[in-house]
């Protein structure tokens, strides 16, 4: 998605946005895009790249590979502000998000992560760039718990990252992060300032 008033002279934002697992079609992560992450994340007027999962991961070589040079290819195509790109993603696409931000930190200069595990990252790769996490006490796929642990430990660590604990949307309805992820962009666009 090209924001409104882009010209090619102002460098933008970009957003890569990962879809979460489930159901899955052609034009996936352009669903995604379009009815959570554009929604959520207007104000920033980002350029939102929202791939298709090329195999059932979003953490594995050929996804990593496919990702990065995607987002290198948005980077070169289009004026970004190589300051302000930023990884997102819901479960499947959050885990995704955790995995490409600790892994490229000189590419993603922001994460937010939606219901999303760390799976096996190890703690200190997390978070080392400023990292909004979101996630439900009513997620019956994701726990609630694990995911308060580990904001509370890279706290502990001293990391940029703030946590949005929610009641109410289950982990089926992602509509009820819109909101958050609004709050979330505000947060990580005050971090780009600094």
């Amino acid at each position: 998605t090209i924001p409104r008033g882009y010209n090619g002279r102002d460098a933008r934002p970009l957003i890569l946005a990962l879809h979460p697992g489930g159901q899955r079609f052609p034009g996936y992560g352009a669903s995604f895009a379009q009815q959570i992450v554009a929604p959520g994340l207007s104000s920033l007027g980002a350029i939102i790249v929202a791939p298709d999962v090329p195999t059932r991961s979003w953490t594995d070589d050929v996804s990593d590979r496919a990702v990065l040079g995607l987002v290198k290819s948005v980077m070169a195509d289009y004026k970004v502000d190589p300051a302000r790109v930023m990884v997102v993603g819901f479960s499947l696409g959050g885990r995704g998000a955790w995995f490409h931000s600790s892994r490229h930190t000189d590419i993603f200069k922001a994460a937010i992560v939606m219901a999303g595990s760390t799976g096996d990252e190890p703690i200190e790769k997390l978070a080392t760039v400023p990292t909004y996490v979101i996630h439900s006490r009513d997620d019956e796929v994701v726990e609630f718990a694990p995911a308060e642990e580990v904001v509370k430990e890279l706290k502990q660590l001293k990391r940029t990252i703030e946590f949005e604990p929610l009641s109410g949307p289950t982990h089926f309805t992602m509509g009820g992060y819109i909101d958050s992820l609004a709050r979330a962009g505000r947060w990580v666009a005050d971090r780009w300032k600094k």
